[in-house]
């Protein structure tokens, strides 16, 4: 495999946006109270090529998301030797969850039991549980997956039955447009819902809330993973691509 010089323009370049987005968040967990290390970077690396992924990688960037498998699998199979944790970040099609089972270490955005109980049995038995976020929606929006939060509540608790599963937390996805006060809000109602359930015994440990446009009011409101794609890696080139994490 093509390992990128240290010195190459790329790796440069993303050394730079990695020190400054570090530096961001750092900044906002400080303000709010928070030590800045109780906040995973998810970098999306969706519409971006292996060989930005490898440069961040060597970078120290453990963590990366992808949303259409079709683009995502040559990924994982051209840097199979790195032990990066993959997650899947997209809405969840039932004709696609055999393969999100076996090849991804975390689920983002499962709104739906059925679809839960599909990945706990296509999950492989010899691999570790997959991580499962509920994916919890707030406001009318035909744009964006989720369940309401009385959904969430019922739904997670049934997948924390489930086998070959393990529930980590919830996320959630903000429409755009709207005020940083609006954003606050809405990243308040999901925390307050992350912790409900966690008096009732849930345990979760993750609140994967805030993108490159809001992760500074998400690490505010207690977000502990944001997933961060333009504000790290510059614009998409995958035409696929919608919305901007």
């Amino acid at each position: 495999m093509l390992i990128i010089p240290q010195n190459s323009s790329l790796a440069d370049d993303l050394a730079a946006r990695l020190r400054a987005l570090r530096a961001r968040i750092g900044a906002a967990a400080r303000a709010a109270g928070r030590n800045e290390d109780c906040v995973t970077l998810l970098a999306v690396s969706k519409g971006h090529g292996a060989e930005a992924v490898r440069a961040l990688a060597q970078l120290g960037v453990e963590h990366f998301g992808e949303s259409y498998l079709q683009e995502a699998l040559p990924k994982l199979d051209a840097l199979s030797g790195m032990e990066l944790s993959w997650h899947f970040i997209g809405r969840l099609q039932a004709n696609k969850t055999r393969t999100i089972a076996e090849r991804f270490a975390w689920v983002h955005g499962v709104d739906r039991l059925r679809i839960a109980e599909r990945l706990a049995a296509q999950r492989p038995q010899l691999a570790p549980p997959l991580n499962v976020c509920v994916q919890v929606k707030l406001a009318d929006d035909d744009t964006k997956g989720g369940a309401s939060a009385a959904e969430a509540a019922a739904l997670a608790g049934a997948i924390a039955a489930l086998p070959r599963l393990r529930l980590r937390g919830l996320m959630c996805m903000l429409p755009e447009g709207l005020s940083v006060a609006q954003q606050r809000e809405r990243f308040g109602a999901v925390h307050k819902l992350y912790e409900q359930l966690n008096r009732a015994g849930a345990a979760l440990d993750t609140l994967s809330m805030g993108m490159s446009g809001d992760f500074e009011t998400a690490i505010a409101a207690g977000s502990t993973m944001v997933r961060v794609g333009t504000a790290l890696l510059g614009s998409r080139t995958d035409p696929l691509s919608m919305g901007s994490p």
